[in-house]
């Protein structure tokens, strides 16, 4: 029930509950019963007497992580908690019933660096229950004083980068989905001055074809229909580097925003869709991905090509006809998947999302190619080079799959003569003979002096045993080698490909 808090939502494995000490006779605190009715119903359950005024004309809004020093007694004064003894401030979210329901409507209203007396009748305390030293139906006394307050961070990595505070509570505990349909009224800010102030309707995941920003969209995916909410939003999720002209907004700049969700309504999930509906669903969201991907929105494309997976991959309830057009579906939204990730440089989602296209068809040229596209980028140039070729066994004629086998296989080269060159090297240190620096004329060998050095003894431009030279000429087998930073060698007539070279969509 709602008036029974538990000890736990207190924090109470952070107070210690104290019994005065027997030597000092406990003294009620003289502003204890006094002071304004706060409770919403005026039913005298709360009162609270200031007894330090705050600053500003803001408060903790619902939601918020407060800050507080507090003292509580019982009427008589008798200590049963302080924070101010332990040295370390208390704090919970506020209006989440983490705390008795006097907390919640009294700090709710104070200032910061308020002191005040708050009074709680025991249907705002503990009730009947016994709590600790707290005997049951006590009316508490609490002296608060409010320090500071902090919004939520509602941004995926906590990063701060998106903060929200509630103005208004909406109605209910439900919240907007991914494909929910919103309508919302939006005042955005900048510096204090207004530069966006209108009433849109979006569908969440695709909120920039109306140019509402990342920010706002997570916002009210975190909203119940009626609430109105203040976000600060970070350039991260507002307008990044490049700002807005048609705004006026700045490059790098954080804004903030009042909104009001006025209704929402969501959309079916796919474990309630029928296998019909499914496959309508995956085809849009295709469509909708496919235009993303040609206005270079990647990252929303592949949000609607995984909503594409998501709608087919299980399959168990769809007729063979049904799985007959699913199919190429399900290959499509892998594939296309592939190559958005190609197109933000995330290889290993991309070679992810290969591997599930190949799964559903094994010789697959686009998932083949587009995985060794993406393992050649990482640098991986041995499995890069059988995907290419597996191409090429599928269609020998593939100029582009032929191309990338040449480069795979001289970066192998290249590694392997590097690989070596270092082991010849740490060879030749360890089993070349010492030289001994002999004494000049007439001079005592005392001190004489072994010197190691490596190459095995031979000097810039000096032939080594295998005939072969330290600086680049003539070597065993007739050719001229050279180290990377010289260049030249055997490297193939051909240019580097990069993810620009990816094959087409799947349509």
């Amino acid at each position: 029930m709602a008036d029974e808090i538990k000890i736990d939502e207190f924090k109470a494995d952070e107070i210690d509950l104290q019994e005065p000490e027997e030597s000092q006779e406990p003294t009620p605190n003289p502003l204890a019963g006094q002071g304004d009715d706060i409770t919403p119903d005026q039913d005298g359950g709360v009162l609270k007497a200031l007894k330090t005024e705050g600053v500003g004309d803001d408060g903790p809004m619902k939601g918020d992580t407060v800050y507080v020093h507090y003292v509580g007694t019982l009427v008589d004064g008798a200590k049963f908690d302080s924070s101010r003894d332990r040295g370390e401030k208390f704090s919970f979210k506020l209006g989440k019933g983490e705390v008795i329901k006097g907390w919640d409507i009294g700090v709710a209203s104070m200032k910061r660096g308020e002191v005040a007396v708050l009074t709680c009748k025991p249907q705002y305390a503990y009730g009947n229950r016994q709590q600790g030293k707290i005997p049951p139906n006590s009316t508490l006394v609490f002296e608060v004083e409010l320090f500071d307050w902090t919004g939520e961070d509602i941004s995926e990595d906590k990063d701060g980068s998106i903060i929200k505070r509630i103005i208004t509570s909406g109605e209910g505990f439900d919240n907007p989905t991914e494909d929910s349909t919103v309508q919302v009224s939006l005042i955005g800010r900048h510096e204090e001055k207004v530069f966006d102030e209108r009433d849109v309707s979006f569908v969440i995941g695709e909120c920039g074809d109306q140019n509402v920003i990342e920010g706002i969209e997570m916002g009210v995916k975190e909203m119940q229909k009626g609430e109105k909410c203040h976000l600060m939003i970070k350039p991260k999720y507002a307008f990044g580097a490049e700002g807005n002209k048609e705004f006026n907004i700045p490059p790098d700049s954080t804004v903030e925003y009042d909104i009001t969700l006025t209704s929402f309504e969501k959309a079916k999930e796919s474990w309630e869709m029928d296998s019909g509906e499914r496959l309508t669903a995956a085809e849009s969201s295709k469509a909708k991905g496919t235009t993303y991907f040609k206005g270079g929105r990647y990252q929303e494309a592949i949000k609607h090509y995984k909503k594409v997976v998501n709608y087919l991959d299980y399959d168990s309830e769809f007729s063979d006809e049904q799985k007959a057009k699913a199919k190429p579906l399900l290959l499509a939204g892998h594939l296309n998947c592939a190559m958005s990730h190609l197109k933000v440089d995330d290889y290993m989602e991309a070679i992810r999302s290969c591997d599930k296209a190949l799964e559903v068809d094994e010789s697959n040229e686009k998932g083949l190619f587009r995985r060794g596209q993406a393992r050649a980028a990482m640098k991986d140039w041995e499995l890069a080079k059988v995907d290419f070729s597996k191409v090429l066994e599928h269609d020998p004629n593939n100029k582009a799959a032929k191309n990338q086998v040449a480069i795979c296989a001289h970066h192998i080269k290249q590694f392997k003569e590097k690989e070596r060159k270092m082991y010849s090297n740490m060879f030749s240190k360890f089993t070349a003979p010492p030289v001994v620096v002999k004494p000049k004329e007439n001079q005592e060998d005392v001190f004489a002096t072994k010197i190691e050095h490596f190459n095995g003894g031979a000097q810039d431009g000096e032939l080594k045993d295998d005939g072969s030279s330290v600086d680049g000429e003539k070597v065993e087998d007739g050719s001229t080698e050279t180290t990377e930073e010289q260049g030249g060698g055997d490297a193939p007539p051909v240019v580097e490909a990069t993810t620009e070279s990816v094959q087409p969509m799947e349509s």
